[in-house]
């Protein structure tokens, strides 16, 4: 796996870039407004990256990750990403995205709507739990003590060990909460959810999360419905 795709160039999405890039893979990032919005961040990351269209960004990638906002998923290709692995960053905003009356009535989960939308690509869900900043100041190389781990949720094993891989590289381990649908147990307002990643001293820099932190924050999860 050498190329990572990006549907979404916003915080997450770029931070992801400048991970990626930084690890060693190449990368093709894509957004809404089109390729030619693209050159500073372009200019940024170097010559291992390149802008296209989001399209363009499934069909060329190994390992594709979708991240806007939750409203446009069903624009998000789907023959282009048909077999590959697919990570999803989203979380559910009524105020942004509308409501959503499975979501509201909690029947499904933020990825699981993606996951239906691209059936024949294997969707992991990751990075929606850690706020952008954190994601590039707690990156580190594998076997730091200081090293943090984040939650990913897939129905596929060999996805989520592709997923797990890829953070491994960038900086972070993994810790495996379950299928898909255990994904609410970190989405947005769980005891998960970039809390346990800020730190008193500088919120911007953040703080290490071990696996044992994050395993009694994911066990304490609570449906909203339950709040």
């Amino acid at each position: 796996m050498t190329t990572i795709g990006l549907i979404g160039s916003g915080n997450i999405g770029s931070g992801l870039a400048r991970l990626a890039v930084a690890a060693g893979y190449d990368v093709i990032v894509s957004n809404s407004r089109g390729p030619e919005t693209l050159g500073d961040l372009i200019s940024e990351l170097g010559p291992r990256a390149r802008a296209a269209t989001s399209a363009e960004a499934a069909a060329d990638s190994d390992l594709a990750i979708v991240t806007i906002p939750l409203k446009a998923y069903p624009h998000v290709p789907v023959a282009e990403l048909r077999g590959k692995t697919v990570i999803d960053t989203n979380n559910y905003y009524p105020e942004r995205d509308g409501h959503i009356a499975e979501l509201d009535d909690e029947s499904t989960t933020t990825t699981e709507l993606l996951q239906r939308h691209a059936p024949d690509s294997r969707v992991v869900k990751a990075f929606n739990s850690i706020y952008f900043p954190h994601l590039t100041s707690l990156a580190r190389p594998s076997g730091s003590a200081d090293r943090s781990v984040l939650p990913i949720a897939g129905d596929d094993p060999a996805a989520k060990q592709t997923v797990a891989e890829f953070l491994d590289r960038i900086g972070y381990d993994t810790l495996d909460a379950g299928p898909l649908s255990e994904g609410w147990r970190f989405q947005r307002d769980t005891p998960a959810y970039t809390r346990p990643y800020f730190s008193g001293e500088d919120p911007d820099l953040g703080r290490p999360v071990s696996r044992d932190e994050l395993a009694t924050k994911l066990a304490e999860a609570r449906r909203y419905r339950e709040m």
